[in-house]
């Protein structure tokens, strides 16, 4: 298969996964709020973002004083807008680099048009996929990386930023935290969740062919969501994130009594289910398996996390302890109180 074939296959197969989600301001703002003290002097790398659509570019840029950042960068696998040069540039990726000049008060109405032609901003070599050569280059410039990088590609993302040893705030699928190599890192207190609640229903922006696509074979509530009357893209997604932020050490607050009936055991291993996280009972001591959620206000001071019903990474825990009485669950993260003083 040839070059143009691969990059067809690839490009049809991720509209196919739903990584044409682009991630709403509002969102942006909501999550980002928590962690000026950690983008205050850093250069912020946007990998996945066209600077003339993403929102996450925007957020940056429009505050970059406030935030007192150093440099922010942005790249992209192709260029949304043909228009943005003055020749047919629309299947070349593009990038820039902003350092201040120019500042937002000297862009009315935040022209982007004006800004791009104030910045440093250019065409890669190759299509901008975040692995190319020229693309680590660009990382290896960050301190901080913010994006949503395409979900289909979840786990090779972000094995590079490990790989480089970045500090990140990304999104993803919240079924990534059962991954093998994410759930490692959630283990070992390497990554956590990020401020934004399990529970809050996160919209995208979506190109035109998936709107129109949805409203005709979807369900709305599922796959979609009509507001003031533009079709947003719904996916069960949550940040992920190594920057530490205070709700992370917020201690849960504890009161059911344990009962055998009320939390009864697995059908082959010694541990009790747990069907919602703010009814984890404060006088039990063994291991517990509690639903996904729970990791939005996991403490790590408070509890251990030992694993999970769906990879174990060595630990004995057999395959079907999310059984009881032949009954089966959706997976369970296994957990265990710390010492009562934490409690």
């Amino acid at each position: 298969m040839g070059k143009l074939a691969k990059n067809a296959a690839l490009l049809a197969a991720t509209k196919a996964k739903n990584d044409e989600f682009y991630t709403q301001l509002t969102d942006i703002e909501r999550e980002c709020g928590h962690y000026w003290e950690h983008f205050r002097g850093k250069t912020i790398l946007c990998n996945c973002d066209d600077p003339r659509t993403s929102n996450f570019f925007r957020y940056f840029f429009t505050g970059f004083c406030q935030l007192g950042l150093k440099k922010i960068i942005a790249a992209c696998y192709k260029n949304l807008n043909p228009d943005l040069f003055s020749q047919d540039l629309d299947e070349q990726a593009v990038y820039c680099i902003y350092d201040g000049a120019g500042r937002v008060d000297d862009v009315v109405g935040n022209d982007f048009d004006t800004f791009i032609k104030r910045n440093e901003w250019g065409v890669l070599h190759g299509d901008g996929d975040f692995r190319s050569p020229e693309c680590v280059e660009l990382l290896k410039q960050a301190d901080v990386v913010v994006t949503n990088p395409p979900f289909s590609l979840f786990r090779e993302y972000l094995a590079q930023l490990i790989e480089y040893d970045k500090k990140f705030l990304i999104i993803g699928n919240k079924n990534a935290i059962g991954y093998k190599e994410t759930f490692k890192l959630i283990r070992e207190n390497k990554m956590w969740i990020g401020h934004t609640p399990m529970g809050v229903d996160m919209l995208f922006d979506v190109p035109e062919y998936f709107a129109k696509k949805a409203v005709a074979e979807k369900k709305e509530g599922s796959s979609y969501k009509i507001v003031d009357g533009v079709v947003k893209g719904r996916s069960t997604s949550a940040w992920f994130t190594n920057l530490d932020h205070k709700k992370r050490h917020e201690k849960l607050r504890l009161w059911k009594k344990y009962t055998p009936e009320e939390f009864p055991k697995y059908d082959n291993y010694d541990a009790i289910n747990v069907n919602k996280t703010d009814e984890i009972p404060e006088d039990y001591d063994g291991v517990m398996g509690v639903p996904i959620s729970f990791m939005d206000k996991y403490n790590p001071e408070q509890f251990e996390i030992l694993g999970n019903s769906r990879y174990h990474d060595g630990q004995d825990f057999p395959d079907d302890i999310n059984f009881i009485r032949g009954k089966g669950l959706y997976w369970r993260i296994l957990i265990k109180m710390k010492n009562s003083g934490t409690r």
